[in-house]
């Protein structure tokens, strides 16, 4: 299938921007519902828009009538408690699908690397529209956290390491990008996660926050990287012997 996409990101597959330059007040995600979803590591997720209006976070193809990531539903009870997180998303003028507060425990990188993923952004999008990706807002200030992203899984050359303070922003073709994050704290990371339909009014928001498609990543000692990778490939055949397939070949519906 033929999709409208983004060029900005056919380089790195990533796109860095400008802090978020707003104040969220805290209860704005605190004080959210959240449920029991798993997504590379131990998490929850609060919704704010989904396929019906729920609050749920099932991938809208699991509905009826089946249908694309795009047009989510906001749910009323939580869209009233995070006004401006809301608005944050309405600002770029894209549709926009699933629409959610994550909220990660802290983990290690083996853990990031054992749980990296792809995304199902684009199950049933109908051919000439836009490509979904996804964008990402840090809310918690977490800067010796990570987003790690790799082209190849298997490859640790193809990674690239993208520290989380607040505010942090950044577009992601999670359907090309195996991606999880490093979270190292005490206290859970939290993060605002939206879908977003590429098209002229996303490259218009982008161009409008100094994109940059390129990042140096953070020096990692050699042998620390080496035992984490170790470990993480030790788990990951484990866990493709018990399910007899491996999970990280097939798409996450996170």
């Amino acid at each position: 299938m033929s999709h409208d996409r983004m060029s900005i990101l056919d380089e790195t597959g990533y796109v860095v921007l400008d802090p978020y330059d707003g104040v969220v007040d805290p209860s704005e995600w605190l004080s959210l519902d959240y449920v029991d979803w798993k997504s590379s590591g131990d998490t929850r997720f609060a919704p704010l828009a989904s396929a019906n209006g729920d609050i749920e976070c099932n991938a809208f193809w699991h509905f009826d009538p089946p249908r694309p990531d795009k047009d989510g539903v906001w749910i009323d009870s939580q869209a009233a408690k995070a006004p401006t997180l809301v608005e944050r998303v309405k600002e770029v003028d894209a549709r926009v699908g699933r629409c959610r507060i994550i909220e990660l425990q802290p983990n290690s990188y083996a853990d990031a690397l054992y749980n990296s993923h792809l995304d199902d952004n684009n199950r049933r999008n109908p051919d000439g529209e836009g490509w979904v990706v996804r964008s990402f807002m840090q809310l918690t200030d977490n800067p010796h956290s990570y987003m790690i992203l790799r082209e190849d899984i298997d490859d640790p050359s193809t990674e690239t390491r993208i520290s989380l303070p607040a505010g942090a922003q950044l577009i992601v073709d999670s359907e090309r990008m195996w991606h999880s994050v490093w979270h190292v704290d005490d206290k859970p990371r939290y993060c605002l996660i939206n879908s977003f339909e590429s098209g002229p009014a996303l490259e218009k928001w982008l161009f409008e926050r100094s994109p940059v498609t390129r990042i140096d990543s953070p020096v990692l000692d050699p042998r620390f990287a080496r035992e984490a990778e170790a470990e993480a490939h030790e788990r990951r055949a484990a866990r493709t012997a018990f399910y007899g397939y491996d999970p990280s070949r097939v798409y996450s519906e996170a």
